[in-house]
């Protein structure tokens, strides 16, 4: 839209994981693993074309353990350890954002969705900024409404998808905003969330089709007027205490404490020399290239 500006957020911890599997092995001449950094480059190139942001800022994990384990001390506890390839890589990648002039933000005790989560909070209010959340996998889809969608990635790193209010009902069959509670009931495997045993996709998008949300549900399940299998409502009644928890896990938090400020993250105006050296000392020759 004409006048628009636009805001890119990049989760990027789930970027580097994505692009450091899908990617081969790569390394520079003095052994230091350089692929996942290369991998988040080039969706972070391919998005800049796509998109042409006005403004960028990144978000990163930090090693700290959340407030998600406090409610939950088993929260991504069959998550395997993070490579010692891409934990490597971050400071790089850091290195590199900050040499573009994007500004970079992490925080002990919440995750970077919470993050980015309170950032389109933080600039709901500005109806002439439209926000894309580049990211490597599905966690953000609960943000999505008119202002905010997510730019992802399908098969590799050189297939992209723009999910939009419309592409997550296809996808789900619930809202962008239901997406809190229908992961409330499937769980989330990659985080340990347990979600309700023996309810799948098809049968919470049903379910949340019907009562709209969670708190819905248990009430009607509460006076015993919910329509539902047996063998599904004895699973939700058996399994409450956990879907209300996975709930509260899945949800991201909007009121993170940041100095976040929209103009700090104007993009464009970078030392392209600066960005070249940085570029070159990864031996990133074809990136150099597009700049």
């Amino acid at each position: 839209m004409e006048g628009m500006k636009r805001l890119i957020i990049i989760d990027s911890n789930a970027l580097l994981h994505r692009a450091f599997h899908a990617l081969p092995p790569l390394t520079t001449k003095s052994g230091q693993e350089t692929g996942a950094v290369y991998g988040y480059l080039l969706t972070l190139f391919r998005s800049i074309k796509d998109l042409n942001p006005s403004h960028i800022v990144a978000c990163f994990d930090t090693k700290a353990k959340t407030f998600r384990h406090e409610k939950f001390k088993d929260y991504k506890a069959q998550r395997p350890a993070t490579p010692a390839g891409i934990i490597s890589q971050i400071p790089i990648a850091k290195e590199v954002l900050t040499a573009f002039g994007i500004p970079v933000f992490a925080k002990e005790g919440v995750e970077a969705d919470d993050l980015i989560a309170t950032i389109c909070k933080l600039c709901e209010e500005k109806k002439d900024l439209e926000i894309y959340i580049l990211t490597g996998d599905l966690d953000n889809l609960q943000l999505v409404n008119e202002k905010v969608k997510v730019y992802t990635l399908g098969k590799g790193i050189k297939d992209t998808i723009i999910y939009d209010k419309m592409k997550v009902r296809e996808r789900f069959g619930v809202e962008p905003e239901q997406m809190v509670d229908f992961k409330a009931l499937t769980g989330d495997v990659s985080d340990n969330v347990p979600g309700v045993v023996g309810i799948g996709k098809k049968t919470a998008a049903e379910i949340i089709q019907k009562y709209g949300n969670i708190k819905n549900l248990y009430l009607e399940l509460s006076t015993d007027t919910a329509v539902l299998k047996p063998k599904v409502k004895e699973a939700l009644k058996q399994n409450k205490k956990s879907a209300l928890m996975s709930r509260e896990l899945v949800e991201m938090k909007k009121d993170v404490v940041l100095d976040f400020k929209i103009e700090d993250c104007k993009f464009g105006n970078f030392d392209k020399k600066q960005v070249e050296k940085k570029l070159y000392e990864l031996e990133f020759n074809s990136l150099i290239n597009r700049l």
